[in-house]
């Protein structure tokens, strides 16, 4: 109590406070500045009448009001419940505003008459146990009874006072009663009675002045008026309004002490009955802490026996009607704490209840995550709850609405958000601008033969669109974490509860009431099943509505999400639907005022197919759908194991269907690019020599590279081989249709004659005007780029059309013998057809093509040797002026030039096609001189000897490539000569065969030098490549040598 007073009365925390409080220093000031007043207030004459005043101060540790009164409300009190500190030293603490707020420091003080028990224990005594407040209780209790003992005491010792004051008020009391009846009294008697009137009548003359006239009742005369009679209200009448306010103040200062007494019997009558019904009052907080810590066996346990305490109280009352006895005080006391009880405990399980269904409503998982393992049994624990504490509604059949109701507006919304984020990304990607040239080029040379997957087969945009694609079919169809995964899970889940192996370890509730609960009804069988049937359908109507419907115009599916409508899945019980959260990409976030315009209509093949990305190569859409249809066929191929399909035919059916139409879409789609991509495979053409043959560019390696890239995905798109087929599942992926596999067929036949058209096209080309290649964008460069630079490979000259021809036809003769025959073998391998008609066909055009070339190359050069000898023969200077001639004539060496730079430029592009340019060259050169000579009627012997000269020279000197039709048309020549000489210079030119003879081996040793290209080589030497010497005719034999 003295470490109390102390802090009270310096208005401190502790008893060795670290600095002097600031506000101590008004405090003083004030306090001994009122202090006079205080003082000037007791000696007022009228301070013995202040009895409000004289008692307050004699009350220690009294609160004081703002005009400096005193009343019973004290400043601080010990604890009731015998705590070592005070109640403010606790509150200030607790951190309340008790200094500024007097009120709400009055409902935790005792003597107020404002004080709040509940507040008291809430606040004060919060973190106190049960064994704490019992023994407060029992303090509490000890404090009563030595008070009440302290009052009995103090009217024992003053009971003598108690009778004296009981006489005088007697006495006074007839004094008063019999006021003005005694009109003869003695002069003594008069004069102490006036003395005493005259003492208080000034005091109520005053009083009575200042108030209002009371009642309309006429008032005797002077003398009975303070008479204790009824008229005068016993004497009360003319001071009933000061009385009025003075016991109005007495009950501000008397009545908190007299309500004490209340209170009293009120705590004891709490307490008791606290004290008998304990556990009752303790069900309440137990239950909440079960549903705080979210134990919810301790909770069942505690429900139960909340509940027989409930039906022993309704058995009482129940018994106490039947039997008509009134309850006694025990009886109703327990059955009053056992209905509010029940109450609050119903409320209490009736919100948990509420909080369970809604969360059974909204548990949706997939059992193949790891971080979804425990999460896929909390239906079955929130179910169990529910069967404990029993409930009206199966909580078995809501989950399992709930979660087709779940998955039913999932894959609604998924398939509805991917065609719109596929569809903005397609929009974006046809907007910005198809690929160059030389990006094209750059996409397709990253081919690989055996069909395997690389990041530069088309640009990043594009490998971005196609794995979008791939990652939203996945999330859709995938069994592991996907769409069709969670429905046949779901499936697997209703056939566990429809067979009752899920029943197992659920509990029958109290009593058995949820026993009614572990059986679904048939119809509920069947609703299921149908529900089940529907989720199927949805997806396979999905898919086959995203790969057969062209592309979506409207996307403001992403402009917000979408608002509830009234056909929004709802479940029983759960304030919230079971729909879908919206994805969060940056990809597909957009201002709906700048929506990504619509796709530009060029009549691309590309603009009609909603799952192929705009300028989408034949590779990257090749690769993409191989995957995508595997995915497809193994997604079927799981629908089709499920037993409700297994049943049906027709169920078979619908899914090869859907694998069929999806494939035929995707196979008409990847055609579409593979025709594109072969009408600009040109591009693949760089003029660089291929590493392995340097007669060749790497042009039909490339195109054979991206034909068996093609070739292998198309049949993993057409065949499926590697999805995944079940040994007891019905088979759905079948064979793919002969208009499928002819589609295919004929498409491979025109990649191969546009190829060829392209290397034609662009070998023929007076001057390359590709404009794609003149340009550098920065964004592709030539895979060989790099490889020129080392120096190791070589780039020919591609403005120079002759080079490109003579590459060209090299390029064509390696595709005829090696690379056509390859394809098509791998063709018939792959699709297990014969391509008897396109074989010969392609073979065909390849032969077409070849003499297309060959003689767009030799023609010129054919023109120009035939000009040059029309030019010399037809030459007056041509025939010589005497007999015997020494040397050709010039025109033989101009022709003979012009071959060894033909030869010049052949051997050192494309070798092998040296000797069959060489000897058409040959062929036709001779047919030229053969023209020309019969152009002349008539020859000398010196032109006999000439034109042999000439003929001879050049045909040794060209023996190497002479062919047997070289030799007929030289045989001729000499025919012709023969026909046109008289017999004379027949005769003579025998005599000159040994000069022509000499001559000529003196014109080849003297030009052996220039004309060595024209000699043959062990090296270079092939079978069929060198003339053939007897088929030349000698000199000898000429006609004109025999006599006749």
């Amino acid at each position: 109590m003295i470490e109390s007073t102390l802090l009270n009365h310096y208005k401190i925390d502790t008893l060795f406070p670290a600095e002097w409080p600031a506000g101590k220093d008004h405090d003083d000031s004030s306090e001994d500045e009122q202090e006079p007043a205080r003082i000037t207030k007791r000696k007022s004459r009228f301070s013995v009448l202040d009895r409000n005043a004289s008692y307050r101060s004699s009350i220690p540790g009294a609160e004081r009001t703002k005009d400096g009164v005193e009343n019973l409300v004290q400043k601080d009190e010990p604890d009731p419940l015998g705590g070592p500190q005070s109640v403010i030293q606790i509150l200030r603490q607790r951190g309340l505003p008790i200094e500024e707020d007097s009120k709400l420091r009055n409902r935790f003080l005792l003597s107020s008459t404002t004080f709040s028990p509940s507040l008291f224990l809430a606040q004060v005594h919060n973190g106190d146990s049960t064994d704490s407040l019992l023994a407060g209780l029992d303090f509490l209790s000890r404090s009563i009874e030595k008070k009440s003992a302290s009052l009995k005491v103090l009217v024992e010792s003053n009971f003598e006072r108690f009778v004296r004051a009981k006489a005088t008020i007697d006495n006074v009391y007839n004094e008063m009663r019999n006021q003005g009846l005694e009109s003869d009294a003695q002069p003594g008697q008069r004069r102490s009675q006036g003395r005493h009137q005259s003492k208080n009548s000034g005091q109520f003359k005053r009083m009575s002045m200042a108030l209002p006239s009371l009642g309309d009742k006429p008032l005797p005369n002077d003398k009975r008026k303070n008479a204790l009679i009824k008229e005068m209200e016993y004497g009360v009448l003319p001071i009933k309004v000061p009385l009025t306010e003075v016991a109005v103040k007495a009950e501000e200062v008397w009545g908190p002490a007299l309500g004490g007494r209340e209170k009293e019997d009120s705590l004891k009558a709490v307490i008791s009955c606290m004290e008998k019904h304990r556990s009752l009052f303790e069900l309440g907080s137990s239950i909440s802490e079960c549903i705080k810590r979210r134990d919810n066996e301790a909770l069942v346990e505690e429900y139960i026996r909340t509940r027989k305490a409930a039906d022993d109280a309704r058995s009482i009352v129940e018994t106490s009607v039947e039997n008509r006895i009134p309850l006694t005080d025990q009886e109703v006391n327990q059955v009053i704490v056992t209905a509010r009880m029940w109450a609050d405990v119903e409320k209490q399980v009736s919100d948990f209840k509420r909080e369970v269904w809604r969360k059974l409503a909204g548990t949706h998982f997939s059992k193949h995550p790891a971080s979804e393992t425990n999460k896929s049994e909390e239906h079955m624990e929130l179910i169990s709850v529910l069967l404990e504490l029993g409930v009206e509604d199966n909580p078995i059949w809501v989950w399992l609405l709930s979660r087709y109701d779940f998955l039913k507006s999932k894959i609604t919304t998924t398939f509805e958000r991917s065609r719109v984020e596929i569809e903005i990304l397609r929009r974006r990607l046809a907007n910005s601008g198809k690929p160059t040239g030389r990006q094209l080029a750059t996409y397709l040379r990253a081919a690989t033969p055996d069909g395997s997957s690389n990041s530069r087969f088309d640009s990043p945009q594009v490998i971005e669109t196609w794995d979008h694609i791939y990652t939203c079919l996945t999330t859709l169809l995938s069994t592991q974490g996907g769409v069709l995964g969670e429905v046949i899970e779901f499936w697997e889940t209703v056939q566990s509860f429809i067979e009752g192996r899920a029943q197992k370890t659920l509990p029958i509730g109290i009593d058995g009431a949820s026993r009614k609960h572990h059986r679904l009804s048939m119809d509920g069988v069947k609703d299921l099943s149908n529900g089940a049937q529907e989720l199927i359908k949805i997806i396979r109507e999905e898919l086959v509505s995203f790969f057969s419907d062209p592309p979506v115009e409207d996307i403001s599916l992403l402009f917000s999400p979408i608002p509830p409508t009234p056909d929004t899945p709802r479940t029983p019980h759960t304030p919230k639907s079971a729909t879908l959260s919206p994805f969060v990409d940056s990809r597909f976030k957009f201002d709906p005022a700048n929506v990504p315009p619509p796709s530009p209509r060029t009549g691309e093949s590309w603009e009609k197919f909603a799952f192929w990305p705009p300028y989408a190569d034949s590779l990257s859409g090749a690769h993409y759908l191989a995957k995508i249809l595997l995915l497809v066929g193994n997604a079927a191929s799981e629908m089709a194991n499920i037993s409700f399909m297994k049943d049906g035919a027709r169920s078979i059916d619908t899914l090869k269907f859907m694998v069929g139409t999806v494939r035929e879409r995707c196979v008409s789609a990847a055609c579409a690019a593979w025709n594109h991509d072969a009408e600009n495979c040109k591009v693949l053409e760089d003029w660089t020599q291929a590493p392995d043959r340097h007669d060749l560019t790497n042009m039909p390696k490339r195109f054979l590279h991206v034909e068996s890239f093609l070739l292998v995905n198309l049949q993993k798109l057409l065949y499926l081989s590697e999805a995944t087929k079940r040994p007891d599942a019905p088979e759905v992926v079948v064979p793919p249709s002969g208009k499928v596999l002819q589609s295919v067929r004929n498409q491979f036949a025109a990649s191969i004659y546009k190829a060829l058209s392209g290397m034609v096209e662009i070998a023929e080309q007076e001057k390359m005007m590709d404009d794609s290649w003149d340009g550098e964008d920065g964004l592709a460069v030539p895979v060989d780029a790099e490889e020129n630079a080392d120096g190791k490979r070589g780039t020919w000259d591609a403005q120079d059309r002759n080079i490109r021809i003579l590459l060209t036809l090299s390029n064509i003769q390696s595709l005829r013998n090696d690379v056509v025959p390859h394809l098509v073998g791998q063709f018939e391998t792959f699709f297990s057809v014969k391509l008897t008609d396109e074989t010969a066909t392609i073979r065909d055009v390849l032969s077409q093509i070849d003499s297309r070339l060959f003689t767009s190359y030799v023609q010129p050069i054919s023109s120009r040797l035939d000009k040059i000898i029309r030019d010399g023969i037809n030459a007056p200077s041509w025939e010589p002026d005497n007999t015997r001639p020494t040397d050709a004539r010039p025109y033989v060496y101009k022709v003979l030039l012009s071959l060894v730079l033909t030869h010049s430029e052949v051997s050192t592009t494309a070798a092998p096609l040296t000797a069959p340019i060489l000897k058409h060259l040959l062929e036709a050169l001779s047919g030229t001189l053969m023209v020309c000579f019969k152009t002349k009627p008539r020859f000398t012997l010196s032109a006999l000897v000439q034109a042999t000269l000439d003929v001879e020279f050049i045909a040794q000197t060209m023996n190497n490539y002479t062919t047997e039709r070289a030799g007929e048309i030289q045989n001729a020549i000499y025919v012709s000569l023969d026909q046109r000489t008289d017999n004379e210079a027949r005769l003579r030119l025998q005599d000159e065969l040994q000069e022509m003879r000499s001559t000529l081996r003196r014109l080849r040793e003297s030009t052996k030098v220039e004309f060595v290209c024209f000699k043959r080589t062990r090296m270079n030497t092939r079978a069929g490549e060198g003339g053939r010497p007897d088929s030349r005719p000698s000199i000898a034999s000429r006609p004109g040598s025999r006599p006749r």
